[in-house]
């Protein structure tokens, strides 16, 4: 429903109707970033001193962290194509371990995806229920994947009750039969607070085929503050799904207010460090456009709890 249907519904109930807010600034931009060492294990119990945001090359005061297990909703996209019927058990035992090691008020639906993106399971925090939706996976057609990531998009958007949203996709094919391009659809996860991840499977039949997959899905991934992992064999691919289970339950939100607070349409680059007893590395999403919609998500500063977030830095939101 529109904010003037919306308007329209109180002015008909004789309920007091608030005048309009346009926002003139940015305020907080949000970050949903992890953090691992040089052994590719996730780093908890880091403190707000120890991160820096740098956007667009200038630092960035940190006001908010939180480090906690916070539940997300979590979207499922699994391919169903023609190509997987070898590696389908393997890829629902990978999608169960995922489920299986998340916070239990995790949320969580199920797309299916062969030519078009199809809704198994809306969402649910009901593990056998999940099961059972990837019990009917079948493997037939062709490969939307592109769609089926746009459409996990549109669905988290809409309908997710948590604060952090994720999306995986767990494929072994290229696209071929998508209408949506990955710059829309890296845009959107952006915009809308997203983080994606992936899991490739390789088959080792075509070489640069598989290449031009890794590629796709490393784009997408990485431009939201996600990752996609590539099993050596589809075997591992269970491995793998626990080990982002553990990053997802591991993730800082870390807020500031930039500098520049120019709602200008400007593309800003993001990049955070942080600081410990050995080297670490942090991924977050690349960057931001400084427009209403696109630095913050409003659901998130729910996550500004009065613990983590500066008394000052409160009463400018």
């Amino acid at each position: 429903m529109t904010g003037f249907a919306i308007a329209a519904l109180l002015a008909l109930s004789g309920a007091p109707v608030a005048p309009p807010v346009f926002r003139t600034q940015i305020g907080l931009v949000i970050l949903q970033a992890t953090v691992k060492n040089a052994r590719g294990e996730a780093v908890p119990g880091l403190d707000r001193d120890a991160f820096t945001v740098y956007e667009n090359g200038r630092p960035q005061a940190v006001t908010l962290l939180r480090r906690d297990d916070v539940p997300v909703s979590l979207g499922l996209a699994i391919d169903g194509s023609r190509s997987i019927r070898d590696t389908r058990e393997e890829i629902a035992v990978a999608a169960r371990a995922l489920v299986r090691a998340s916070n239990p008020e995790d949320e969580v639906f199920l797309i299916r995806f062969d030519e078009k993106p199809r809704m198994e399971v809306p969402f649910t925090s009901d593990l056998a229920v999940l099961e059972d939706g990837l019990r009917q996976l079948d493997a037939v057609g062709g490969t939307a994947l592109r769609d089926a990531i746009e459409e996990g998009e549109r669905y988290l958007s809409a309908q997710a009750a948590r604060d952090r949203r994720c999306l995986l996709v767990i494929t072994d094919g290229t696209d071929n039969a998508s209408t949506t391009t990955v710059a829309k659809i890296r845009e959107a996860a952006q915009k809308r607070g997203i983080v994606i991840y992936a899991i490739g499977l390789r088959r080792g039949t075509d070489a640069p085929r598989e290449a031009r997959a890794r590629h796709d899905l490393e784009e997408i991934t990485e431009a939201t503050g996600g990752v996609a992992y590539f099993p050596r064999t589809p075997d591992e691919a269970g491995a793998v799904a626990l080990l982002l289970a553990r990053q997802i339950r591991s993730q800082y939100i870390i807020g500031y207010n930039p500098s520049n607070q120019a709602l200008d349409g400007s593309y800003r680059k993001l990049r955070v460090v942080a600081r410990g007893a050995e080297k670490l590395t942090v991924r977050t999403r690349a960057g931001y456009r400084a427009t209403p919609d696109g630095a913050t998500r409003g659901t998130l500063l729910r996550l500004a709890s009065p613990e983590y977030v500066d008394e000052a830095e409160s009463r400018k939101k």
